[in-house]
């Protein structure tokens, strides 16, 4: 199948998961994971309606983001720090909030262009050393130290499990749905917890019917890619 059917397909998947588990359909932000695609696939994809790019790598997002106009663009990947400044001025959302020098550097850049900048905290929750993200144990302290920072929002969380069995994944999703509600209870001025990003190719129906509202889904929609050995699977 080409573009346009997977998409088609991945739309009508989100339907029909949404139905069974008593959900809105339009509530479900699709994220076309679109890092080592051509800017080809991506207009393609936004021809038939896909309007909501995530990237990971700097350097390809902004050769991108010059290329391909009127589509929204989400940063996903780990991001250092002297690495914002590229970003700041050209993404709506960063899912990747994982450590406090990070949330500093964000604020003071989003600060200097007079911008409130939309984040997630990403959560490791498989406490996995291959990947980034805070731990559930430090989530809350965590939210705390970020909470005075007057120039970074805080939307929700986001994770990327550990690749393991379906019970397994979905143990992980139900425990990330637990800790959004948590942190949707804090009260810090700079918090309005909206969205929970989690679910990919082979799992965005478990992610949706455990409480995900953003789903990114690179190879379900552009196909196979190559990975260099330094990626982290973000997709």
């Amino acid at each position: 199948m080409g573009i346009a059917d997977n998409i088609s397909y991945i739309n009508e998947k989100i339907k029909s998961v949404c139905e069974l588990c008593g959900r809105d359909s339009s509530d479900i932000i699709l994220v076309g994971v679109s890092k080592t695609h051509s800017v080809e696939k991506l207009i393609e994809a936004k021809n038939v309606g896909l309007y909501v790019f995530g990237e990971s790598k700097v350097q390809e997002f902004i050769k991108k983001y010059e290329e391909v106009k009127d589509v929204r663009w989400h940063f996903i990947g780990h991001l250092q720090k002297n690495k914002v400044k590229y970003i700041i001025d050209k993404v709506e959302l960063i899912h990747s909030l994982d450590d406090y020098e990070l949330a500093l550097e964000v604020n003071k850049r989003a600060e200097k262009i007079n911008k409130i900048m939309d984040v997630l905290i990403q959560v490791n929750i498989g406490k996995e050393e291959t990947k980034y993200g805070v731990y559930e144990e430090e989530l809350f302290d965590f939210c705390k130290r970020i909470s005075g920072l007057k120039n970074i929002r805080i939307k929700g969380l986001m994770c990327i499990p550990p690749n393991e069995d379906i019970d397994k994944t979905r143990y992980y999703f139900k425990r990330m749905k637990f800790l959004y509600e948590e942190v949707k209870k804090l009260k810090y001025d700079n918090f309005d917890i909206q969205y929970l990003s989690m679910g990919m190719t082979d799992d965005f129906d478990i992610a949706i019917e455990e409480g995900a509202n953003i789903i990114r889904v690179g190879t379900g929609i552009f196909g196979e890619r190559y990975y260099k050995k330094e990626d982290i699977n973000n997709e």
